[in-house]
């Protein structure tokens, strides 16, 4: 029996890094309807049975009614493939959600927080999913799965190993409890990176989010292709994200200014349909105003800079230095310990003073 399993689409985020970049923020939601196109489309020529959505399927706080009209009647080309959701923390099922407030297509169940099974004559699916945003515990530890001669699937959104006193930690689950519990397949959501086949007969299993979100989020995204049978299970990634995140270094030491440092961002060398950061690495002899880089990029692919370098200078050299430069590192570095500057805030006047006296 083959299945899809996603999680973490995240659909309408408002990608709110990649909106200081123009109007990739809108892009990158058109490439979550597509990525989301992609897939139905595959389960559509494959005649795979079942699609299973493991909690973040969209933003609760800026989804549109469009959008899910859009998933919706994309759900609807698909009747015969059965589709179960388990709300996230980010898409609980509540009063005021669209888990609640959409007339959904028939082939789509969505899970609450009371655990449910969906019976059939192959396998029985258990899901249970998230009624607010800081859901700490699901119980999905306390299932007691009915018949063990099925197969046996679990659906839900949570933190292998999280540590219920750590607020940021959505559902922690103990993985050898889940283990323990006897299940055939459980389709974790909650983590974007994916986790399969990292170990022998890996069996829980995080798809990942389906597109990247961000520069922290690297690699390729998409969703889990599986082929179950009892006591047999085959997976496989398939990536739909048509664009990919990528960090990048550039070292700015042999830079002597600002101007020549924009002329080397627009000449990079930038794969097509990938997204930069780039990371300003080195020792710096100028000042370095990443606002003002932005306006000036004339690369598309570019999105991030972050500068992560270091003064040129030796402040120690320089304060036993009996010039202006000496005079003016010694009296800052004084200025500095009474007013109790940080370090952040040290370099950036050190710098600008030093640049000044440089010309």
């Amino acid at each position: 029996m083959k299945f899809v399993h996603i999680a973490d689409m995240h659909l309408d985020s408002p990608f709110t890094t990649l909106n200081s970049k123009g109007n990739y923020g809108e892009i990158r939601r058109l490439d979550q309807r597509e990525a989301l196109k992609k897939i139905v489309e595959y389960i559509k020529e494959n005649k795979i049975p079942y699609l299973f959505i493991a909690g973040d399927f969209y933003e609760h706080e800026t989804i549109r009614n469009s959008t899910i009209q859009y998933v919706n009647n994309l759900f609807k080309t698909i009747p015969e493939t059965k589709i179960f959701i388990t709300p996230g923390n980010h898409d609980p099922y509540m009063k005021n959600s669209m888990y609640q407030n959409f007339n959904w297509s028939p082939n789509v169940k969505i899970f609450t927080s009371n655990i449910e099974i969906i019976e059939s004559e192959e396998l029985d699916i258990y899901g249970v999913g998230f009624n607010d945003f800081n859901c700490k515990k699901l119980g999905v530890e306390d299932i007691e799965i009915k018949n063990r001669n099925k197969i046996n699937i679990l659906i839900t959104h949570g933190t292998l190993n999280g540590s219920e006193n750590n607020p940021n930690e959505k559902n922690p689950i103990s993985k050898t409890k889940l283990k323990e519990l006897g299940f055939d397949y459980i389709a974790l959501g909650h983590i974007h990176k994916p986790d399969y086949n990292q170990e022998e007969n890996q069996n829980i299993v995080y798809a990942g989010s389906t597109i990247a979100m961000g520069f922290d989020e690297l690699g390729e995204h998409g969703f889990i292709l599986g082929d179950i049978e009892k006591e047999k299970l085959n997976l496989q990634f398939v990536p739909v994200d048509n664009k990919e995140f990528k960090v990048m270094e550039l070292d700015v030491t042999n830079i002597n200014d600002q101007e020549e440092l924009i002329e080397k961002l627009n000449t990079l060398e930038l794969e097509e349909n990938k997204l930069y950061e780039i990371l300003l690495v080195g020792k710096r002899s100028f000042e370095i105003e990443i606002l003002n880089l932005y306006k000036f990029i004339t690369n598309s692919n570019l999105i991030k800079i972050k500068d992560q370098t270091k003064l040129a200078y030796s402040l120690e050299e320089l304060k036993n230095d009996y010039t202006l430069k000496g005079i003016f590192v010694e009296e800052i570095l004084e200025e500095m310990q009474n007013q109790n500057y940080s370090e952040e805030e040290l370099n950036k006047i050190l710098e600008i003073g030093l640049s000044v006296l440089e010309k």
